[in-house]
């Protein structure tokens, strides 16, 4: 009996990228990416152990992918949440927009971890498809920290940005790390976000 990989297929369709994508995120939801392989996500994506190889080259490269992917997500929540509040209240919309970035980091762990690892976006040096992602969640959190102190000097909303960040991302760390629940970190946000 012949038996044939069903790589085939996947390449024919085109769609192997993806498929061995979601395997590994199916993969990661359970074990994170520390541990993943490139065996373990063919396996599970049902393609021969050489199928990532030809496809992303290499185990690095699969993991800026998919850290690429999960930044294209958070930024999608944060640019849907700032079109919602459009309008709004600068200081509810500001708790809200910090409440997705927390709320991403809670529903998906394994992808937050894997979008700040330094190992695989190495600080200063994104890749080219990760670098207006960045730029984008920072733009977002620049525009929203400028809306709560109007007419500030640019320094100054500059490092209240930074300041922002560093909150919103450090109580998203938390519900990660199990700290906090998501909950508690909504509170958090109001009593740091709308000060008057």
């Amino acid at each position: 009996m012949l038996l044939v990989s069903r790589s085939t297929t996947a390449y024919h369709h085109g769609n192997l990228g993806p498929a061995l994508e979601d395997a590994a995120l199916e993969l990661m939801r359970t074990q994170g990416h520390a541990t993943l392989s490139l065996r373990e996500v063919a396996r599970r994506a049902g393609v021969s152990h050489n199928a990532p190889y030809h496809h992303f080259g290499d185990r690095t490269a699969l993991l800026k992918r998919l850290s690429e992917r999960g930044m294209a997500e958070l930024l999608g929540a944060m640019r849907e949440e700032r079109e919602a509040t459009a309008g709004r209240d600068p200081q509810e919309a500001a708790v809200r927009i910090g409440s997705t970035y927390v709320h991403y980091a809670a529903q998906y762990p394994e992808r937050f971890r894997l979008i700040y690892d330094p190992e695989v976006c190495v600080p200063g040096s994104p890749s080219e498809a990760m670098a207006p992602l960045i730029g984008g969640v920072e733009a977002i959190l620049a525009e929203t920290t400028a809306s709560l102190s109007p007419g500030g000097e640019p320094r100054v909303i500059a490092a209240l940005t930074t300041a922002v960040w560093a909150a919103v991302h450090g109580l998203a760390e938390l519900v990660v790390a199990g700290h906090i629940s998501e909950a508690e970190a909504r509170p958090a946000l109001e009593a740091l976000l709308t000060q008057r």
